[in-house]
């Protein structure tokens, strides 16, 4: 009588749902951990930039100050307006760019 009862207890449904509903808690986890480490997350104090696909036409930035978030797209317009010249931007062959102030400039 005994092995009968464990047959039937190997075909319970709710063992399988039991696991199933252990997937999930480690799904969720996986999900919270992933959001915890996201740059932008809503939560973190820290103040963030985040440059989506540098150097091509479809360029954002996104910069969080606080709570604060600003979006910007990049357009095939040049930019105008008015100011002095800081400073000279030199591109090396590396493709990074070192800006010199100018003698008369701020630092």
């Amino acid at each position: 009588m005994s092995q009968r009862f464990l047959d039937v207890e190997d075909d319970d449904p709710m063992l399988s749902m039991v696991n199933i509903v252990d997937i999930f808690l480690v799904i969720i986890v996986i999900l919270f951990i992933i959001i915890v480490k996201n740059p932008l997350n809503p939560f973190s104090r820290d103040d963030v930039t985040v440059i989506k696909n540098p150097g091509k036409e479809n360029m954002e930035i996104v910069i969080k100050q606080g709570q604060k978030l600003e979006h910007y797209k990049s357009t095939s317009e040049a930019g105008s307006g008015q100011g002095t010249r800081a400073g000279v931007t030199y591109r090396l062959d590396d493709g990074s760019l070192i800006y010199v102030p100018e003698s008369g400039a701020d630092t």
